[in-house]
């Protein structure tokens, strides 16, 4: 009997298979849906402070200066009235699924000030969420603000929450810091249960005959994969913060790999947005049918077998395998 549970912030699961913040959670209908499809819990839109504050000269502010939007925008720049729910719709959002669903539900925040933030998320523990995943992205547009002040913002901000709420915190981040194995420690000391590798930042095009900046949403594909394995098989068995792989999970075999290289979950949206949830389904029936063939009898027993803390030198065989693999590519245009 091929044993698929698994554990994610201090709560057991019955599958690694994640619906990670997407529109789809805006519908309690579709939050069912996930649930008979077999999701081992969902991960709800985020609830943008901008919805809350709506102070029109920071809004402003914001939108002349391109700050782009983030995984589960459906249109870029949205009208903040319109996009997803306000507040009070979303607390109680939570509350509905909560008494209709048996899958944790982890409530999502972007914010942009501490004070917002911990109101925030102290009203989303309230409203019964089991834990709370933090949407960061802080976008520097000054050029005195260096790196480190930017992860000290980062770090700041993980302490006052984790100071006033109860539930288990998630912080989910982008790939782009000098040094993540550090960022990834220095968060986990602050509070953080577990991180989220990585969020994806929808940077705009230029529409070349209006002159103006326009949306780009994208959906996610697999060879977007292989930069989250890199961190979460870096990071996995040497911290002790748990790891969420988010962003280019497609198939049986990219959620497989993702739990090699160590995480706890693996979670996915654009799958179900291009394929709809019954696939969900059918990633688990692949999932479960490889770890037969390959004899493994739970979640727990292959998790991490391809993390890099097995090499006693991690940086020795990252700069190893690069060379291998320009000497391969070398080979093949030379034949």
């Amino acid at each position: 009997m091929i044993d698929l549970s698994t554990t994610y912030l201090g709560l057991t699961l019955r599958s690694p298979l994640v619906a990670s913040a997407s529109p789809l959670s805006r519908d309690l209908a579709n939050l069912q849906r996930l649930e008979e499809a077999g999701a081992g819990a969902v991960v709800f839109h985020s609830l943008f402070e901008e919805q809350i504050t709506t102070e029109a000269e920071y809004l402003d502010n914001v939108l002349s200066q391109g700050v782009e939007s983030f995984a589960e925008a459906a249109t870029y720049f949205p009208d903040l009235p319109s996009y997803g729910m306000g507040p009070d719709a979303y607390l109680e959002h939570i509350r509905r699924a909560k008494k209709a669903l048996r899958i944790p539900v982890i409530g999502s925040l972007n914010g942009t000030s501490t004070g917002g933030w911990i109101r925030y998320a102290r009203e989303i523990q309230d409203a019964g969420a089991d834990a709370l995943e933090l949407n960061i992205y802080f976008l520097p547009t000054k050029l005195e603000i260096d790196g480190r002040v930017t992860e000290d913002s980062y770090c700041r901000l993980v302490e006052d929450i984790r100071a006033k709420i109860r539930i288990p915190i998630a912080v989910k981040l982008a790939p782009y810091f000098t040094s993540m194995l550090n960022i990834a420690l220095r968060l986990y000391r602050a509070g953080a249960d577990a991180l989220v590798l990585f969020n994806r930042f929808y940077q705009p095009d230029f529409d070349l005959e209006s002159l103006e900046v326009v949306p780009n949403l994208t959906l996610s594909t697999s060879d977007e994969l292989r930069l989250r394995l890199h961190w979460i098989a870096m990071l996995s068995g040497r911290i002790r913060a748990e790891l969420a792989l988010t962003g280019g999970v497609h198939t049986p075999e990219d959620a497989i790999k993702g739990i090699l290289a160590g995480a706890q979950v693996v979670m996915l949206t654009s799958a179900l947005l291009k394929n709809g949830i019954p696939y969900l389904g059918q990633l688990e029936k692949g999932v479960a049918e490889w770890m037969e063939q390959h004899s493994y009898s739970s979640i727990a027993e292959m998790r991490g077998c391809m993390q890099a803390s097995s090499v006693a030198e991690p940086a020795a065989f990252e700069r190893a395998n690069y060379l291998k693999v320009l000497g391969s590519y070398s080979a093949r245009t030379h034949s």
